[in-house]
């Protein structure tokens, strides 16, 4: 047995075989906008007001995206709206800015399919052509009007990882799709815009 001059108890216990400590179960870390949330969820109704100021900058850039400027107050307003009916079964699986985001573009595509069938009857009402993307005042093809006539899931993916800076999971999870097709609809997406910028350089 070790001696321990004066701890005789201590020369015990280094001799004693103890058993492995167990590693401490791992917390994660909960971002600001998830915290608000869930004390949201939990009845805070300060922390919801909180949450919106937080949330919302990421929520209307994406909006203006995906539905223009012109429906992107409406959608922005919208969006929280929806979020406070769910907040009950918000469960913080996922982090409160992709839970935002997914609401979001479950209310663009909303917004665009009513637009779409606004837009049918009035070809059917006015016999219009369908419409092509139209050159900027400066004759200018812009980014936005560019990715106006990207399918839908493909501009939602790009502008999700290209734009927001969301990384290829997150969008994954805001889209409810696998991380692979994610990937795909990004390429095929600068695919289609390249095509669109080449026409409309040569138009």
């Amino acid at each position: 047995m070790r001696e321990v001059p004066g701890f005789p108890e201590l020369g015990e216990l280094l001799d004693a075989t103890l058993p492995l400590p167990q590693p401490a179960s791992i917390v994660p870390s909960v971002d600001e906008l998830t915290r608000l949330l869930v004390a949201a969820r939990d009845g805070d109704r300060d922390a919801f007001g909180a949450a919106i100021r937080r949330g919302q900058p990421d929520v209307w850039r994406l909006a203006v995206h995906l539905v223009g400027p012109g429906e992107a107050d409406d959608v922005t307003q919208d969006v929280f709206l929806r979020a406070h009916r769910s907040l009950p079964s918000f469960r913080a699986e996922s982090s409160g800015r992709t839970w935002l985001l997914a609401i979001t573009r479950n209310t663009c595509a909303d917004v665009v399919r009513g637009a779409r069938r606004r837009r049918r009857l009035q070809d059917r009402l006015f016999s219009s052509h369908g419409t092509e993307v139209a050159p900027s005042a400066e004759g200018t093809f812009g980014l936005d009007q560019l990715m106006s006539g990207l399918d839908e899931d493909r501009r939602s993916a790009f502008v999700l990882t290209q734009v927001l800076g969301c990384s290829y999971a997150e969008a994954a999870d805001i889209c409810d799709t696998a991380v692979g097709t994610i990937r795909s609809r990004v390429a095929r997406a600068r695919m289609d815009l390249l095509e669109q910028m080449r026409a409309a350089d040569t138009a």
